[in-house]
């Protein structure tokens, strides 16, 4: 879908923000003007806000609390999004919160966008404890859209864990992502596989629709 505003929510843990972040990278190699908003009031490890570096040397606006409100574990977001939502030129990538109360910051905005068409998309990483199962995910969907006052548009299926993953994970959850979509009528997009298994994943990405994306965040006992 060609939209101005494309929104990543799903349950915690989800991988969304690592998602939002190479979709952004994509939209530069496209158009001028882009921009990401930091909207994850919920998770204090992943955050696009703490890649601001690589956004800056992609010439991508980065939307997010500055100064030491940056690195506050609150719920706060920034005004920008408003410049950014009124000029034609931007395409704008939203990272939002975890589940149901990350998306009620997006409730918000309501108003600003409702005749923008935002495209919203859910990311399933069946490998999480509440969304491993077909009703939860559905629930979770259903708070969603209950929250953010939008309808999601569209499944991906971003079943990891982490560097550990294995294909038989991601089959797992293509597998839960298409029976959800069968019973939500929400279209099951893509998979999402990280780059470092491209050479074991070519089979299944000529069997279907696959992007692979960089792992740019990382946790704080993490390598840098």
């Amino acid at each position: 879908m060609d939209t101005k505003i494309t929104i990543f929510t799903g349950h915690f843990g989800s991988g969304k923000t690592e998602i939002a972040i190479n979709k952004a990278i994509t939209e530069r190699k496209l158009h001028q003007k882009v921009a990401i908003n930091d909207l994850d009031v919920i998770n204090p490890y992943y955050r696009t806000r703490d890649i601001k570096q690589e956004f800056q040397n992609l010439d991508i606006e980065l939307i997010a609390p500055k100064g030491h409100l940056a690195m506050a574990d609150l719920p706060i977001v920034s005004g920008e999004i408003y410049r950014v939502l009124h000029d034609p030129a931007y395409r704008i990538i939203i990272d939002a919160g975890g589940d149901k109360d990350g998306a009620t910051a997006l409730g918000q905005y309501y108003h600003e966008w409702k005749g923008m068409n935002p495209e919203m998309l859910f990311v399933l990483n069946g490998n999480r404890p509440y969304v491993s199962t077909i009703d939860g995910a559905i629930s979770t969907i259903q708070r969603i859209e209950e929250a953010a006052r939008l309808p999601i548009k569209g499944i991906i299926n971003n079943t990891n864990i982490g560097s550990e993953t294995t294909m038989e994970d991601i089959q797992k959850g293509l597998e839960l992502a298409n029976q959800v979509s069968e019973i939500t009528k929400i279209p099951l997009l893509y998979t999402t596989i990280s780059d470092h298994l491209k050479d074991i994943s070519i089979e299944f990405s000529k069997q279907h629709p696959v992007i692979f994306i960089h792992r740019y965040m990382k946790l704080p006992w993490e390598n840098k």
